[in-house]
C-alpha cells in the first residue's frame, strides 16, 4: 500500500514518514506545500495521500484544498486530512456527499500507530476515518439542537463508531458486546433518525453526517 506524506514540518513528516514504513506501508515520496503535494500525486498516484491541513504560503486550508482537488482529480486515491485542532466545517467540507476514502484525524492520533494504521488502510480501501472528537462535537450539537435526546447512551455510542467508519465487528470488540446486538443497535438508530438501514458503509456514514448537517 503506497503513501505519501504532505506537511510543512520536517520533523513531522519524516517522523510520520517513518511511523508509517514500520507498520508496514510503502513511502512513496514526501511533499512540503500544496503544489508539490499535487504534482507528486500527478506522478506516483498512491493509495492514500497524508495531508496536513495547514501548508504554505498561508498556513490555513491549502491542505483541504488540496484533498479536494485530489480526490477530484484522482478519485482512486485516498486522502487522510491531518489537523491540529477540532475544526467541524473542515470536516464537514471533506467529506462533502461522498465520503469514500476520506479521512479527517486530529495530529494527536499520530501517536497512536495502531489507530493511525488502521485510518490509512480503511481510507485507501475506500472507507471513511473520522476523528472521535470531532464525532462527539458534532454528536453533541445535534443533540443541543433537537433538545432532549431520543437515543440511548449505548446508541449513541453506536452511532459515534458508525461515524468513524467502523464495521460492526470493530463496534462490537471496541464495545464488548456481540456483533448480532450492534446490529440491533445499528437498526433502532437508522429507525430514530429516519435514516433507511443499507449495507453498504460508506452510505452508511454519509447518512450519519447528512443527518448531522441537518
Amino acid at each position: 500500500m503506497r503513501v505519501i506524506v504532505a506537511d510543512d514540518a520536517v520533523l513531522l513528516r519524516e517522523g510520520l514518514s517513518r511511523l508509517l514504513a514500520e507498520a508496514g506501508f510503502e513511502i512513496a515520496g514526501t511533499a512540503a506545500d500544496h503544489d508539490g503535494l499535487l504534482t507528486l500525486v500527478e506522478a506516483e498516484r498512491p493509495d492514500v495521500a497524508v495531508v496536513d491541513i495547514r501548508m504554505p504560503p498561508t498556513y490555513t486550508d491549502e491542505g483541504l484544498r488540496a484533498a479536494r482537488e485530489i480526490r477530484a482529480r484522482h478519485p482512486a486515491t485516498g486522502v487522510l486530512v491531518l489537523s491540529q485542532h477540532v475544526r467541524v466545517t473542515y470536516a464537514l467540507e471533506l467529506f462533502g456527499h461522498d465520503p469514500r476514502g476520506v479521512g479527517y484525524l486530529l495530529k494527536d492520533r499520530v501517536a497512536d500507530l495502531e489507530e493511525l494504521a488502521a485510518a490509512v488502510r480503511r481510507v485507501a480501501r475506500g472507507g471513511s476515518a473520522l476523528d472521535p472528537e470531532v464525532v462527539a462535537l458534532l454528536l453533541g450539537r445535534r443533540q443541543a439542537a433537537d433538545g432532549p435526546a431520543t437515543m440511548t447512551n449505548r446508541e449513541r455510542e453506536v452511532l459515534a463508531l458508525m461515524a468513524e467508519g467502523r464495521s460492526n465487528g470493530a463496534i462490537a470488540r471496541r464495545l464488548g458486546i456481540a456483533e448480532r446486538t450492534v446490529e440491533k443497535h445499528i437498526a433502532a438508530v437508522f429507525g430514530k433518525l429516519q435514516i433507511p438501514a443499507h449495507a453498504d458503509d460508506h452510505r452508511r456514514v454519509l447518512a450519519v453526517l447528512a443527518h448531522l448537517r441537518r
